[in-house]
């Protein structure tokens, strides 16, 4: 897309698709038949992305929360091993988006909470002020008070967090 308007010609998309070597023919004659391309054979590819993409990383991430889980609960299953060998890029993709929290459940268990960590906020973790906070946090409860200092050190620390977050 030279002219950065996010429209491309099917012959270009195909060309391109068939130069990354990770499509079979017959998977990239089925994406050309999806796409709805215009009366001088262009397509727009932002919406392509779009209808196709978006879904697909949804599901991903679905797949992804569901094998981490897993291998959670059932670390020596050789067959949910192999299966992971197999889901190894996908798992890899999507690890920097998977948050995960652990709350005590209503049967006084632990339970494990998955969710997505969008870019936007990893990026604001990453913030020097976010760091700081993080360091200074772990510092003090290492170094003072009991159990319910510590649950009030940590509430403290997300309220801060949060509010840094939205600063910076």
């Amino acid at each position: 897309d030279p002219e950065c308007k996010g429209l491309i010609s099917k012959k270009e998309f195909q060309k391109s698709m068939e130069t990354q070597k990770q499509y079979t023919q017959s998977e990239i004659e089925f994406l050309l038949s999806c796409a709805e391309a215009d009366e001088n054979d262009m397509f727009n590819y932002k919406e392509f992305v779009e209808r196709f993409h978006e879904p697909a990383k949804e599901i991903g991430f679905n797949v992804a929360v569901l094998l981490t889980n897993l291998s959670e609960h059932m670390p020596h299953d050789t067959r949910l091993g192999s299966f992971m060998d197999v889901a190894e890029s996908l798992l890899g993709y999507f690890e920097p988006y998977l948050g995960r929290i652990e709350i005590m459940g209503s049967a006084k268990r632990i339970e494990r909470v998955y969710f997505e960590i969008s870019e936007s906020s990893r990026e604001q973790w990453e913030k020097p002020q976010v760091k700081e906070s993080k360091r200074q946090f772990i510092f003090d409860v290492v170094n003072e008070g009991g159990e319910s200092e510590k649950m009030e050190m940590f509430v403290n620390f997300c309220e801060d967090t949060i509010f840094e977050m939205h600063l910076a």
